[in-house]
């Protein structure tokens, strides 16, 4: 017997498509041409018919009704998919000498031809890959590690400036890239409407537009206005290559919204008079906008330049000069960090910068605060570095007034406990020593239940600071005492949420060793160590037993932090943790390695350091693939390395490949190297 529902009737199938059509062009004539030409009340009342027709007859209802954009049935999760074309990163210059000198790279590139650009302003929001298939919005997915992301069709479905049925004549399938953002006015209305509620307000449209991405119902989604400017075409097998200005005409021309403010440019000067222009102009903006992105036009032009590994070489991000401002300081505040580090921040009197209000900035660590001579009461000046980050430049010294004092260095703790701090021998930061203190455990448990850690999902910032203040959590062990019932009782915790959240601790317990080891907040002792601990050691009680020199002699582990393991676990008290986390039934153990595979070993012998965000691989995808293929993989650079392989942001392992002699690989030249043989 059929379970598919019946056919609705011709007469209503026909008023469904024109309605359809009729909707979705309104939609586009408000989102993508900001120019509406029917009423709120009306377009509403068209949408409300369309409802009813799909209740009356469900096989209308299709994925790219326009009635689906207020969300469907809520996600376990989000798949991981791979794109197409990977969303290569952008390489990033701060000044005009830097955009002066990726003219002068393109044109060398170009044997001495004069390339036309094309700047667009940068929105700070989330890269997205759509895909069409017959003008059908099929998939939705973020960049992510540029090779995978995640895929948040059902949530993208709800954002209005995304067409779910292309206009005109588009390629049977298309990759669209673009940027989902938040307009500051949005941003104002949710937080008003939080205020109300009691909760804390949101911090900034871009990680509010993260977070709302991430949501597992997409009525929720709906529910927040975001907004998406497509920018770019991915190139297909079959994509025809157009320059880049014309493939930003066939987007609009498709129903996109396409940031109108772009230009082409004949030259790097006209580049520059156009970046000049925005510096300020940006901030009257209702969207956030850091910077420019500066693309090559020609295709062919594009094509012969190439990319690097992580890269193309045919476009650059400007980033605007930081604003600076002037205001005062009127509070100096003690944070204590999981490792028990204190450190300073500011409280400064409200001041605009770069389109946001700023009202405190991290200070670092208390020499820097000593060197800056920062005291309560200072004028100061402050700028956002990068846009993101508020930071103290100094204080105004003719501006000081007489009775302000220099800030004293803490000799306990701001706890309630007032604990003992002490300076590290060798740095410059001052910890709280006691490992019962409140303040240090918040920031640990906040650690623990991270995603690279124990990934305890829902163990958020705000309700690890009920649980503690409310001692239902006093350490690790007992966070697995916790019942539905006790965290339903806490504060915006319904029934549904307290389970869920009693699922996701009870599902941490099968965390291999390597996570947990992470997990524990073991000072020196990030993932990458706990993985070689894991994989040198196997079980916690291996090395538990394991003596410095034995853990110090793991390629990746020196001796301060094999001491620093050590002493962790010669505690009585961290002993007793373990105790209690085996006999609540953690595992506490690691698989050991697989088995060599037969087949070429082309690194046998060799050791390979791999540092910076890659565009092709995972970090632990490429280190299986150099164990497979005969090689080791270390974490740290030295004399024994003899290779590095360097994505983006490769800092300081790269600079230390360099002084060492150290041969580097990009992400290509390792493929090339590896020949295949895997």
């Amino acid at each position: 017997m059929s379970t598919h529902p019946p056919k609705a009737p011709a007469q209503a199938a026909q008023r469904h498509r024109a309605l359809s059509a009729e909707l979705e062009e309104h939609n586009r004539r408000y989102y993508a041409e900001a120019a509406p030409s029917i009423s709120d009340r009306a377009f509403d009342a068209l949408m409300e018919e369309l409802a009813a027709l799909e209740e009356a007859h469900p096989d209308l209802r299709t994925p790219d009704s326009p009635t689906q954009r207020v969300g469907g049935m809520p996600s376990e999760k989000f798949e991981t998919v791979s794109h197409a074309v990977p969303m290569l990163s952008i390489d990033n210059t701060y000044n005009e000498g830097e955009l002066r000198k990726f003219d002068e790279r393109v044109r060398k590139g170009l044997d001495g031809e004069s390339p036309t650009y094309v700047a667009e302003l940068k929105i700070d929001g989330v890269s997205m890959s759509l895909r069409y298939e017959d003008g059908r919005l099929v998939r939705a997915a973020t960049r992510g590690d540029g090779r995978r992301g995640d895929d948040v069709t059902a949530n993208v479905r709800t954002i209005g400036a995304v067409p779910l049925r292309l206009k005109g004549n588009p390629p049977a399938e298309l990759e669209v890239r673009g940027e989902v953002f938040m307009h500051h006015a949005e941003l104002e209305r949710l937080n008003r409407i939080r205020e109300e509620n009691g909760e804390p307000p949101l911090a900034n449209p871009r990680n509010t537009t993260a977070g709302t991405l991430k949501q597992l119902d997409p009525k929720e989604v709906a529910k927040r206005r975001l907004d998406m400017f497509a920018y770019d075409i991915a190139r297909l097998p079959g994509t025809p290559a157009k320059p880049h200005s014309e493939n930003l005409e066939d987007l609009a021309a498709w129903g996109f919204r396409v940031c109108e403010h772009n230009t082409r440019c004949k030259d790097m000067d006209e580049v520059l008079a156009f970046a000049h222009a925005w510096q300020e102009r940006r901030f009257k903006l209702d969207y956030e906008t850091d910077g420019l992105v500066i693309k090559v036009d020609d295709p062919n032009h594009r094509d012969a330049l190439g990319s690097t590994a992580k890269a193309p070489r045919w476009v650059i991000a400007y980033k605007f000069p930081a604003q600076v401002g002037r205001t005062k300081l009127v509070a100096i505040t003690v944070q204590v960090g999981k490792s028990g580090a204190l450190t300073p921040r500011a409280e400064v009197e409200p001041i605009q910068l770069a389109g946001t209000t700023v009202r405190h900035a991290s200070l670092y660590n208390f020499e820097d605060l000593q060197k800056k001579d920062l005291r309560v009461g200072d004028i100061v000046e402050i700028q956002k570095a990068g846009e993101i980050i508020p930071q103290i430049l100094g204080p105004v010294l003719e501006l000081r007034p007489p009775e302000a004092e220099p800030f004293p260095t803490p000799d306990h703790c701001p706890c309630s406990l007032k604990s003992e701090v002490r300076q590290d021998p060798e740095g410059v930061f001052i910890r709280c020593i006691n490992p019962s203190c409140p303040a240090r455990f918040k920031e640990r448990l906040e650690h623990f239940a991270s995603r690279r850690a124990m990934d305890i999902e829902g163990l958020g910032e705000k309700l690890v600071e009920q649980l503690v203040e409310k001692e239902l959590v006093t350490d690790f062990a007992n966070l697995y005492d916790l019942t539905a019932e006790k965290v339903a009782e806490l504060e915006r915790m319904g029934e549904k949420s307290a389970q869920n959240l009693i699922a996701a601790i009870e599902g941490s317990k099968g965390q291999a060793l390597s996570r947990v080891l992470h997990a524990l907040g073991i000072r020196h002792v990030g993932a990458e160590v706990g993985r070689l601990l894991a994989e040198r050691f196997l079980t916690i009680e291996a090395v538990m037993e394991a003596t410095v020199d034995d853990m110090a002699a793991i390629e990746g582990i020196g001796p301060i932090v094999a001491q620093s393991v050590h002493d962790f676990f010669h505690t009585e008290e961290n002993r007793a943790l373990i105790a209690a986390l085996r006999a609540h039934g953690l595992r506490l153990e690691e698989d050991p390695p697989p088995a060599a595979e037969e087949g070429p070993r082309p690194f046998e012998g060799m050791t390979f350091v791999v540092t910076g965000t890659l565009t092709s691989y995972t970090r632990e995808e490429i280190e299986a693939r150099i164990v497979a293929l005969g090689g080791k993989a270390a974490s740290s650079v030295s004399k024994k390395t003899n290779y590095l392989v360097a994505g983006e942001n490769a800092g300081s392992k790269l600079s230390k490949a360099e002084q060492l002699g150290v041969r580097v690989l990009s992400e290509m030249e390792f493929d090339a190297m590896a020949g295949g043989a895997s």
